[in-house]
């Protein structure tokens, strides 16, 4: 999948949540940023079925089987 680079603007304290969100998750702010907007996708019924869930929960199943 080619990721494609844009400007996001945050005000100061949601971009300080995500960041604290990110860490506890271990995961870089760009990749906290990718996941909250997949579930919001999933969630809404607007992902679209080529939309992987993510390398974590990708991770995750492995370790179910």
């Amino acid at each position: 999948m080619a990721r494609k680079p844009f400007l996001l603007r945050l005000d100061p304290t949601t971009l300080e949540a995500l960041q604290a969100w990110a860490a506890d998750e271990l995961r870089s702010l760009n990749a906290q940023i990718e996941f909250v907007l997949r579930r919001a996708l999933r969630e809404a019924g607007r992902a679209p079925r080529e939309l992987s869930p993510g390398p974590r929960a990708r991770a995750a199943r492995k370790e179910d089987r």
